[in-house]
């Protein structure tokens, strides 16, 4: 025991944990024991398709895949939420792919060979992913074949391995669409609509009928007299079990504290900003002073009319009628208190395209010196091109050797600002974080009045003492709750706070109603028990929340008791329906015109012409009233009937065969069949494979 001990001491709590698993071998079945680790490490997998777990060190590895691909087709290092989201659903997707989607179709008996995956990529049938691949298309957006075999020959001489990482990413791809292509093919010559099956689609479709009928509208109101006994719940659950399968959810209610500040903080930041109007209207280095001063930097960009509303539709009109120089006087929106003034006011282009060679700015003379030379070269008569593809750091397989493409203010290298005054095709230089660049622009769009504001921002925060307020009260009824439902909803009444309800709130969600990034409740709630009670949950820093888990859903299909309310309003509605045809056809026993009916009834008799299941119009009819009529003989009383809204009692008084129906409207039906069907295979598939989803608690 001491040597445990000190292996313990050493290895910290997870060998501690290995130890135990293995002492417990002496006492436990092997069976019992696969399942005890089976059970440890599957808080680890991320997912499962087809019975075989994906670990979160295999998912992780293609989120870097995926993750150097993204950088390669950007240029950037940087990921904002939206690219991470992108680069984690590229990874599953591959996965799913890999284990699923192909296994499926390889057992269809389809495969793509080597030969094909060269005419795909090299030859003469070029694959649609290349064909749409950005790094592959010319200046008028057409493929550039050129591009490619350029790409493929520098392959051998990249060091880095970036090229032959992203050729192995597009061949990939090629294969895929190349599969799943023939798959869908292969699906659509099996669904053949012979001509027989053709001509009854277009004769069925063109029978239109002119009907008398009474109708009986259901009431609203719950008939209690009605009894759903326990055989029936169990046998309608027993017949359409399947149909009640659903993916896993949670109910929740919460209460929400959201901190705002009290009328001292906005009246303190009123003053703020009235103390700085002085200083604001008279200095002569506004960048310093708005990084000193305001909520908001100096924003260099320039504005053309209207584009200014994002930030204040106020300032957007003072900007364009004001003169250099102007000051727009402190006004109020919301809690924020602004200021502006017109710095100046210029004719820019919204977009210029840019071409550039990148230059190593370690010596900065030696960088000077190696861009004027360049530039005398270019002067001469050398393809900007040429000269790019052997002298720039800037080797972007994606574009033609030197292009940056079109740029905006909003979308721009810093330090390219002079490229929207700059004269067309004059060579010029400019330094930026990855070095001096030799510049070129080549194109402009228009030129517009444009206007540059600096605005001066305060915003009412909550003081210290404010959220202290907020957070206390959320506290209270946290602390006071114990983690408990029954004490949370009795504090809720006696502090007078109405909780919200959501209810089958998806693993991973990351809103509940209009409120963001709630992803933590979430994950709260799928590792809670019924009844559990939250501590506070921040969102934002602005959102103290106290969340009740009220309801649990799990994946797949439920038990009889967590569905039996639901079957038993189910078949109340159908009982309680079928009684009303019942009551109706005792009233109006012996009865043989529609006429008396109606009187019977105490309603009038309707006519409606045209009705079919494919004319124009007829999908606004009750679907279960249009079948009745389709299979109803002329001038002959029928009913009453039970329809979806109401009871009926009808007679087909006339039937035309018409021509609206056409082959073509018969074939295109059928195409849209064919694909809902498709758009279907991929949840199928998933379904088949029993695909389980944990992303979410890692990600």
């Amino acid at each position: 025991m001491a040597v445990l001990e000190k292996i313990r001491v050493k290895m910290g709590v997870f060998i501690t944990v290995v130890i135990g698993v293995a002492l417990l071998s002496f006492v436990l079945d092997a069976d019992t024991l696969r399942s005890a680790i089976s059970m440890f490490s599957s808080k680890y997998d991320v997912g499962e398709m087809n019975g075989k777990a994906i670990s979160y060190k295999d998912f992780q590895k293609r989120v870097e895949y995926f993750t150097r691909i993204n950088q390669m087709l950007t240029g950037s290092a940087a990921m904002d939420e939206r690219a991470s989201e992108m680069v984690n659903q590229s990874s599953w997707q591959d996965i799913l792919t890999d284990i699923v989607i192909l296994p499926a179709i390889q057992k269809a008996g389809i495969a793509v060979g080597d030969e094909e995956i060269f005419d795909l990529s090299q030859g003469s049938n070029i694959s649609p992913v290349l064909l749409r691949e950005a790094a592959f298309l010319d200046a008028n957006g057409q493929f550039d074949r050129d591009r490619l075999v350029q790409l493929i020959k520098s392959i051998p001489q990249d060091n880095s391995g970036d090229l032959a990482t992203y050729w192995d990413f597009l061949e990939k791809s090629i294969l895929v669409d190349q599969m799943v292509g023939k798959y869908v093919t292969l699906l659509a010559k099996s669904t053949v609509q012979n001509p027989i099956e053709l001509r009854r689609a277009i004769l069925d479709n063109n029978i239109t009928s002119d009907v008398s009928f009474v109708m009986q509208p259901y009431g609203f109101a719950t008939d209690t007299s009605i009894v759903v006994t326990s055989k029936e719940v169990r046998d309608y659950y027993n017949k359409n079990r399947e149909n009640f399968e659903r993916e896993a959810g949670r109910d929740l209610e919460y209460v929400v504290f959201e901190v705002v500040p009290s009328e001292d903080d906005i009246i303190a930041a009123e003053n703020d900003i009235i103390k700085l109007m002085d200083e604001f209207k008279t200095t002569s280095n506004l960048k310093a002073f708005l990084i000193r001063n305001s909520d908001r930097p100096l924003d260099n960009t320039y504005y053309k009319s209207g584009e200014l509303v994002s930030k204040s539709a106020i300032i957007d009109e003072f900007a364009f009628r004001a003169k250099i120089g102007d000051v727009l006087e402190p006004f109020k929106e919301e809690n924020t208190f602004m200021a502006a003034k017109l710095v100046s006011v210029k004719q820019l282009p919204d977009s210029v395209f840019v071409h550039h060679i990148l230059l190593a700015n370690n010596n900065k003379e030696s960088a000077k010196n190696k861009a004027d030379s360049l530039i005398d070269v270019i002067a001469k008569g050398a393809g900007f091109s040429k000269v790019a593809t052997e002298n720039s750091l800037d080797q972007n397989p994606n574009v033609i050797p030197g292009e940056l493409g079109w740029m905006t203010q909003a979308m721009m290298i810093p330090g390219f600002e002079g490229c929207f005054e700059a004269t067309l095709n004059k060579l010029f230089t400019v330094e930026s974080n990855y070095g001096l660049h030799i510049v070129k622009v080549s194109q402009k769009t228009k030129l517009q009045n444009k206007a540059q504001v600096a605005i001066l921002e305060k915003e009412a925060i909550a003081s210290r003492e404010t959220f202290q307020k907020y957070y206390s009260q959320a506290n209270e009824l946290a602390s006071k709750s114990d983690g408990k439902i029954d004490k949370f909803n009795e504090l809720t009444t006696k502090m007078g706070l109405v909780p919200l309800q959501a209810s089958n709130i998806q693993e991973g969600a990351k809103s509940i109603a209009s409120y963001k990034n709630t992803r933590e409740i979430t994950r709260w709630a799928y590792d809670s028990k019924l009844g559990d009670v939250s501590q506070i949950i921040s969102v934002d820093n602005k959102y103290f929340f106290i969340v009740a888990l009220t309801g649990i859903r799990d994946a797949g299909i439920p038990t009889l008791a967590a569905v039996e309310s639901e079957i038993t309003a189910e078949l109340r509605r159908v009982k309680s329906q079928e009684k009303m045809r019942d009551n109706v056809k005792e009233r109006i026993a012996g009865l043989t015109s529609l006429e008396e009916i109606a009187d019977k009834l105490g309603t009038t008799v309707s006519n409606q012409s045209g009705v079919s299941f494919g004319a124009p119009g007829s999908q606004s009819f009750d679907p279960k009233f249009i079948g009745y009529v389709a299979g109803a003989g002329e001038s002959t009383l029928v009913g009453p009937v039970a329809g979806s809204v109401g009871v009926y009692i009808f007679k087909v008084d006339s039937r035309d065969t018409g021509s609206f129906f056409t082959e073509d409207d018969a074939k295109m039906r059928s195409n849209q069949m064919l694909n809902y069907q498709i758009q279907m295979l991929p949840a199928i598939l998933e379904k088949n494979a029993k695909v389980k989803d944990h992303r979410t608690r890692f990600f």
